[in-house]
């Protein structure tokens, strides 16, 4: 009888070729620290979204954070066609027109013709949404200096470089429609996707 080669029952069941699981290959220091940084990062998003709450009620008492994040894109981005801002955040146009019509009835952005296609149009920020959206954004600016400011430049550079890192790794999950114009649009863009699609 011949007997099965040697390996483990992992192993035996492998297609040729396939890639070992990554997790497996994970010293149990690395396990542990990378849920740490699971934890840490849940703790950020969490109180990251009850900031973003806040600042959605500044500009509006009405407005919800979905579209307080198409205004975010818009201030980054400026002037954008319907199917742009949609594509932008990957989200349906029906969703994205229900909150540009909310947006336009308090007065917060307008259509005008595309100079580019006047078949078209684009949405922009009044002058009203532009200082908004600079007052809070001022804001929030101000909260986070006053959190870092007793951190040495070492440590901010070091944070920097590493979330910098963690958002590189990111991109591949997603697609060129996610482009912009700026990393601060990128981040306002991917936000505004998750509120309008949730």
């Amino acid at each position: 009888m011949t007997l099965p080669a040697t390996g483990t029952t992992a192993d035996a069941g492998a297609q040729p070729g396939a890639q070992p699981n990554a997790q497996a290959l994970l010293a149990p220091e690395a396990e542990a620290a990378i849920e740490t940084v699971e934890a840490q990062l849940s703790l950020m998003w969490r109180r990251g979204r009850s900031i973003n709450h806040n600042l959605t009620r500044k500009v509006h008492p009405e407005l919800e954070p979905a579209a307080y994040g198409l205004l975010t894109v818009l201030m980054a981005n400026g002037a954008m066609r319907l199917t742009d801002l949609a594509a932008c955040i990957g989200v349906g146009k029906p969703s994205v027109s229900r909150q540009i019509a909310f947006l336009e009835s308090i007065g917060l952005v307008r259509k005008e013709a595309d100079p580019s296609d006047g078949r078209a149009q684009a949405i922009l920020l009044t002058d009203l949404g532009q200082g908004r959206m600079r007052s809070v954004n001022t804001a929030r600016k101000q909260a986070l200096h006053a959190r870092l400011a007793d951190w040495s430049t070492a440590e901010l550079e070091q944070f920097a470089t590493l979330i910098a890192k963690l958002n590189h790794d990111y991109e591949n999950d997603f697609g060129p429609g996610d482009a912009t114009h700026s990393p601060a649009a990128k981040h306002a863009a991917q936000h505004a996707a998750k509120q309008v699609a949730g």
